[in-house]
């Protein structure tokens, strides 16, 4: 082999290499570009998950709310039960006094 069929045997070499890498560029910008099809669908799913986010957050604050609401709701019946079992322990402690004082009365009666 002389020194210019070694040349012509590089340039071939080289003149395929460059087509390859031209080719496997074409394919891979062909297979990845995006179409406005698929761009519509991708704007489509982020709005519905910008929606879904939006209506997490609003139930998330709701049952924040409801939470707050029932908790202060169930410490003024936890206080008025209070309130109520004390009143009854008074009306007991007071029958018992007139129960005794009665008791007193109709012994001392006799």
């Amino acid at each position: 082999m002389n020194r210019l069929q070694f040349i012509i045997a590089i340039a071939i070499i080289l003149f395929v290499a460059f087509a390859l890498g031209w080719l496997a560029r074409w394919l891979v910008n062909r297979f990845s570009q995006v179409s406005s099809a698929d761009l519509g669908e991708m704007e489509e799913l982020a709005r519905a998950l910008h929606d879904a986010e939006e209506t997490r957050d609003q139930a998330i604050a709701y049952l924040q709310q409801r939470e707050n609401e029932l908790t202060n709701q169930l410490s003024q019946t936890e206080a008025e039960l209070r309130a109520a079992m004390e009143g009854l322990r008074e009306a007991r402690a007071e029958t018992e006094e007139l129960r005794s004082y009665i008791e007193q009365m109709n012994q001392g009666a006799q």
